[in-house]
């Protein structure tokens, strides 16, 4: 997640907020009315809501095009608790709160980000636990029946041919 999301209050103007956007970086703020977060504006609500409608943005407050209620996440949530609430809730930023106080926010981009290296671990375990896995079957080298075959270089192998290979 990224700390500290960029926030404007409620009665800024849809300029002001996308030259904050612009400045930061950033596709969203949190929109904040007596430092409570209330909705969220994005540059997909300032092109759908404002600059199709050809409205100026400097006529018209975030308030009136932010999108609301603002869906959050409890900072002690998984990653995996996140995707899904992105997806059932079809948002693509997603602000992390302690209480009622915006600690963070989480996007779609940051979850793809760690999607690859989770996959990569659980390819991992799946490697690890497939080696230690015993299964019944014949024997790949002596063609034995076996109930303790185990994987070994590729080979499902029985007790007896996997001392011979220890052995050698």
């Amino acid at each position: 997640m990224r700390h500290h999301p960029t926030t404007i209050d409620h009665e800024a103007s849809v300029a002001k907020a996308a030259a904050t956007m612009c400045r930061e970086e950033v596709g969203s703020c949190i929109v904040l009315q007596n430092n409570l977060p209330i909705g969220i504006v994005t540059e997909q609500d300032i092109n759908c809501k404002v600059v199709s409608k050809d409205i100026k943005p400097s006529s018209i407050t975030v308030h009136q095009v932010m999108s609301t209620p603002l869906i959050t996440i409890p900072m002690d949530r998984t990653v995996g608790d996140a995707a899904q609430m992105m997806v059932k809730h079809h948002v693509r930023r997603l602000p992390v709160v302690d209480g009622q106080k915006v600690v963070g926010i989480v996007t779609v981009r940051d979850i793809l980000s760690v999607a690859s290296e989770i996959n990569e671990i659980m390819a991992d375990l799946l490697v690890i636990n497939r080696e230690e896995m015993v299964e019944m079957g014949i024997c790949d080298r002596c063609h034995t029946m076996s109930d303790d075959l185990r994987r070994v270089d590729n080979l499902m192998l029985c007790p007896s041919c996997r001392e011979e290979d220890r052995l050698a």
